[in-house]
């Protein structure tokens, strides 16, 4: 009898024991939700880090890619818990507004102008600036983001930089309101210029597969350093925001191992992103 009780009490020891293993087991990882630019979306770097993010932490990421304007409001507004965007003066605003905090750089490649391959306006080679002028003189097509994203901000410091005015009433100003993959698009229809993130145009490019496109007229201008940063959303302002596991996610996407990560992420042999955490943003 005495037996019997003891095994009873022993394969109720080992179902408890298996129910609580298996609620381990099945326990979901913790979720950080992130507002980022399209940029980051677009090119497939998102998808390629993510399960790197859940392998070495075991946080699950869930983001929204919209323009980086947007991106920052989503972080004001506490409907995310850390936001990567490529717009330094949208940042440096958001950072003296105290809504976000421990704000770091994580890495950087370049805008790019891009055109039909014959180059109507003549601009190939010329710096940003004159060349940008020489678009709005001849009447050429410039197709716009026109969504307030890092993209559209330094598009817009370029027009001022070249004196072009009152170019948003003009007819070869063309906004689109859309993403970068999109505008591009809606460039090549329209034979028209488009300022671009170098690493969303590869993707364009890699989707021609051969065909005619697109073609970069200008690049290299210092005035086209493209710089992305990662914050996280104030916990002082939205106490609701998971502040622990943004840190974390900026912990790890600054580390030198990630980093590298970074470097080797490759489409069509071209490496996108260019890792630089090492230099603090000075927030």
């Amino acid at each position: 009898m005495k037996s019997n009780k003891r095994f009873l009490l022993f394969i109720t020891i080992i179902a408890v024991c298996m129910l609580t293993l298996g609620s381990f087991a099945y326990a979901k990882p913790p979720v950080l939700r992130m507002a980022t630019t399209t940029s980051t979306d677009n090119t497939g770097l998102l998808d390629y880090m993510a399960p790197i993010l859940l392998k070495d932490t075991g946080i699950e990421i869930q983001w929204v890619s919209v323009g980086t304007g947007k991106a920052l409001e989503y972080g004001r507004n506490g409907d995310v818990d850390v936001v990567l965007t490529h717009d330094p003066a949208a940042e440096d605003k958001f950072m003296a507004d105290g809504a976000g905090v421990n704000r770091r750089k994580v890495m950087y490649n370049d805008f790019v102008l891009i055109g039909p391959a014959n180059d109507p306006a003549g601009i190939k080679g010329k710096p940003i600036t004159q060349a940008i002028a020489t678009i709005a003189a001849k009447g050429q097509p410039l197709v716009s983001r026109a969504d307030k994203s890092g993209t559209h901000s330094a598009e817009l410091r370029l027009l001022k930089e070249a004196g072009v005015k009152d170019f948003d009433k003009a007819t070869w100003y063309v906004q689109t309101g859309q993403g970068m993959l999109n505008t591009i698009n809606i460039a090549d229809e329209r034979k028209g210029y488009a300022l671009a993130d170098r690493g969303t145009f590869i993707k364009y490019d890699a989707n021609l597969k051969g065909k005619p496109g697109l073609v970069i007229v200008v690049e290299g201008d210092k005035q086209l350093l493209n710089m992305y940063s990662v914050m996280a959303v104030n916990p002082i302002k939205h106490p609701h925001a998971k502040y622990d596991l943004a840190l974390k996610y900026i912990d790890w996407i600054t580390s030198s191992k990630v980093q590298k990560d970074i470097a080797n992420f490759k489409l069509e042999g071209k490496q996108l992103f260019f890792p630089n955490a090492e230099i603090r943003a000075g927030h």
